[in-house]
């Protein structure tokens, strides 16, 4: 397992090193013909516009055309997306095949392991009991968790709960110490992750900088696990996934390995040179109330959507949860679990992001109402090829 923080939105899966440009696997080039566009039902054109109307429908629309490339360009096994207008309405999207094996093709809205994404749920859990009034956002860890959080400069006395869901509490990462083949079918309690990270010196002075760890989760995890008395992924079920009727999303129990329902399989390169291999079936523990979840491009709109509309959090704790501090040198910005980027079009869009081996989940919600999430299926190894990602979400906010 690896941990990529040069963006921020790294799960704890992602391999570190020399990253270039590859060309696009044989299996994937043979496949590129095979894609999809689900579309809403076009509005009646009279006589005068029926042609034109006719012509636009045959051509691929700008979201369709970002895709296709991430596949036939950049090596993408498949891309898959779900994108929301302003009014509510659907259209989504996919590109590649499903299996490199196969060929078949890639399940419309499908699964995936949303790897980070999965911080944003871990912030709301944590943010509502703080509204209770049973988690306070200024409070140490040691208030909830005593003498646990011990180290080489760490001290969970001077750790605030606010440190850790912004990240700035310099706590290790401990992501880049486990290998991704090591994890993938080994199940990792949540304080073995912790002990693996407490074993480094800190990474800076609590509230001095801000630096992306997955330790930082799984210690806010932990935290809510001792306030409610309940395992995490049950306050997550009960508090969002059922509360705003997210069907397609669940938090993958001990032991479970598979994807549930239809979904492209996943494909991982390690070392980054390397041959993609299928990385479908893993154990997603070593990601926990970091990065775990499973879900879909249109469940994530869904809660994203819930969330920045106030449906998740009373208006204190979303304002919160909406302070930022700067991530990075390309706008990026980072609150409590919830990240801001700016839109080439104006404005900015509300989200997180992750990768886990396999899949790579991008996307986010605009305060108009837009929405969009895309997700390919193997973490890019090449920054260009990140980049034509973050540029396919853009293309479907703005157009």
């Amino acid at each position: 397992m690896r941990t990529r923080t040069r963006q921020g939105l790294r799960p704890s899966t992602r391999q570190q090193g020399g990253r270039r440009r590859r060309a696009v696997s044989a299996a994937a080039a043979v496949a590129i013909g095979v894609m999809t566009l689900g579309a809403l039902a076009p509005p009646a054109a009279s006589d005068s516009d029926s042609a034109a109307s006719a012509a636009a429908a045959a051509r691929p629309d700008s979201v369709q055309q970002a895709l296709n490339a991430l596949v036939r360009d950049d090596g993408m096994p498949a891309a898959l997306a779900s994108v929301q207008d302003r009014n509510g309405r659907t259209r989504t999207y996919t590109a590649g095949v499903g299996d490199l094996t196969t060929g078949s093709k890639v399940p419309r809205d499908g699964q995936v392991r949303i790897g980070s994404n999965t911080k944003a749920f871990t912030a709301v859990v944590v943010m509502q009991l703080v509204g209770e009034g049973k988690i306070g956002l200024d409070a140490t860890v040691d208030t909830y968790l005593p003498g646990l959080v011990r180290g080489e400069g760490i001290d969970g006395r001077r750790i605030t709960v606010r440190q850790l869901l912004q990240h700035t509490s310099g706590l290790p990462e401990y992501g880049i110490h486990v290998d991704d083949d090591e994890i993938r079918n080994r199940y990792f309690e949540p304080r073995e992750l912790l002990d693996i990270a407490l074993r480094y010196k800190a990474d800076a002075v609590p509230g001095t900088t801000w630096g992306y760890s997955n330790t930082n989760y799984v210690l806010a995890g932990l935290i809510v696990q001792k306030v409610t008395g309940r395992p995490l992924a049950e306050e997550m079920d009960r508090r969002i996934i059922k509360r705003i009727g997210l069907r397609h999303t669940y938090f993958p129990s001990l032991g479970e390995m598979t994807i549930r329902e239809p979904h492209p399989r996943g494909y991982h390169r390690n070392p980054a040179d390397g041959p993609l291999r299928d990385f479908t079936e893993m154990d997603p523990s070593a990601g926990w109330a970091a990065g775990q979840l499973i879900s879909t491009n249109s469940d994530l709109n869904r809660f994203f959507t819930a969330l920045l509309g106030g449906r998740l959090l009373p208006a204190a704790q979303l304002a919160e949860m909406r302070t930022t501090v700067p991530a990075g040198t390309s706008g990026l910005r980072y609150g409590l679990g919830l990240t801001s980027r700016p839109l080439s079009c104006g404005g900015v869009y509300w989200g997180h992001g992750g990768d886990i081996a396999g899949y790579e989940t991008r996307g986010g919600v605009t305060d108009d109402g837009r929405a969009a999430n895309l997700a390919v299926t193997s973490i890019p190894t090449d920054e260009a090829v990140t980049q034509h990602v973050k540029d396919a979400v853009a293309t479907a906010l703005c157009g």
